[in-house]
């Protein structure tokens, strides 16, 4: 079902990597939801209001909610689809986060007013009068809840979209608690014992935990977060492919929305070969990274001199120092500057955020346990992993 909607409503359905397919994505989903919400909302307010029920009235509100969020995730494609312009030149796509806090806000507050109203029916009860048309409608709505959410779950992986995830976390929220207020219904029916006020808060209380998990999922890449561990792992796989890369280094990426990637990364080069060819091939790398996986890749290039005996053996003591000080430390950007008194080893340290040791702990741990009679003066600068798994 899901794959014959994109295939009628989507051209080249499957270039998911193509913005204007993405977009299309995006819409088909805001229409489905608009829709398919729409109709939650009117059976179960007549059933709500018919039956007396606060529970079914909040689940019902709870679907017009869905159907706002629906239409602001609309808006929310059709903005960020927006090309680049002066004032914004890496692009619109974070309106789709902007719109996914708004989602969750307007959650937020629709579910503690339903909770507000259903404690008050705790201490104000009203007469709940339950019917078969009422069953019947509850069960729908959970079957429609369900496809909701696979719908929504398979789209917004196929594109990459934090706010259709949200959306089909928050439809199966909307199936257990319908289905709360179905057992609710039955046991009204049968023992004549009436919950619907309790389950009103139970509803209300899912709405509010929705709402806050979406603010959070909404707000990480508003703030920045690691980027996806395999995505990058591939990039530097593809590098390293190329037979001039000796190693690789201090990667930093900028997401500006879930398709506008910017990354830097510093690459090993043997200092011996010629600049006008190394360029070539640096050039050509970020031209294919971009081809291969739509980032804009800018690529520092630093020449590593591999014939110095002595940068060698220097450079494995260091190694094995740093290793035995922590395993999960790792250095790059070595380098010796001589002088007439001494020589200046200086290199960067990768290492965990607030770790135990400072620049210059570690440099006064390094000069004692390496034994020399020449005078060694280690400049030490330390960095940071900018992301998950990163290899050097």
């Amino acid at each position: 079902m899901v794959n014959l909607l994109r295939k009628i409503f989507i051209k080249n359905y499957n270039d998911v990597t193509s913005k204007t397919v993405r977009d299309s994505h995006g819409k088909l989903a805001a229409f489905v939801g608009i829709f398919s919400n729409l109709i939650l909302f009117i059976i179960k307010i007549i059933s709500g209001i018919l039956s007396s029920s606060i529970s079914i009235i909040a689940d019902s509100i709870n679907n017009l909610s869905d159907m706002g969020s629906s239409i602001i995730t609309l808006v929310g494609f059709h903005l960020s689809s927006k090309p680049s312009d002066d004032e914004h030149p890496y692009g619109h796509e974070r309106i789709e986060y902007i719109c996914g806090l708004v989602v969750a806000i307007i959650i937020l507050v629709v579910g503690f007013q339903l909770l507000f109203e259903s404690i008050n029916n705790i201490f104000n009860p009203q007469n709940v009068t339950y019917t078969t048309l009422s069953i019947i409608i509850l069960l729908i709505s959970i079957f429609i809840k369900l496809w909701q959410s696979y719908f929504n779950r398979k789209i917004g992986k196929a594109i990459n979209s934090v706010v259709l995830q949200a959306t089909a976390t928050d439809s199966l929220n909307d199936v257990i608690s319908t289905f709360v207020i179905l057992l609710g219904a039955i046991v009204h029916i049968t023992l004549s014992i009436s919950v619907d006020a309790y389950l009103g808060c139970l509803v209300s209380l899912f709405i509010i935990y929705s709402g806050i998990k979406m603010v959070k999922e909404a707000v990480n890449p508003l703030i920045g977060v690691s980027p996806n561990s395999i995505f990058v792992k591939n990039i530097l796989d593809y590098v390293k492919k190329y037979k001039d890369v000796i190693g690789m280094h201090d990667l930093v990426c900028h997401m500006y929305g879930p398709t506008k990637c910017f990354m830097t990364l510093h690459v090993e080069v043997d200092a011996r070969k010629d600049i006008i060819y190394l360029h070539d091939i640096i050039d050509n790398i970020e031209h294919q990274v971009k081809k291969k996986f739509g980032v804009d890749l800018v690529i520092h290039m630093d020449p590593i001199d591999l014939e110095n005996a002595e940068l060698k053996t220097l450079k494995n003591k260091v190694g094995t120092v740093l290793k035995e000080i922590d395993p999960n430390l790792s250095f790059h950007d070595f380098r010796i500057v001589a002088g007439h008194t001494h020589q200046n080893i200086l290199f960067d340290v990768v290492i965990p955020r607030n770790y135990r040791y400072t620049d210059k702990d570690l440099a006064k741990i390094l000069k004692e346990k390496i034994k020399s009679d020449k005078n060694y003066n280690f400049i030490i600068t330390t960095d940071f992993n900018y992301f998950i798994n990163q290899e050097n």
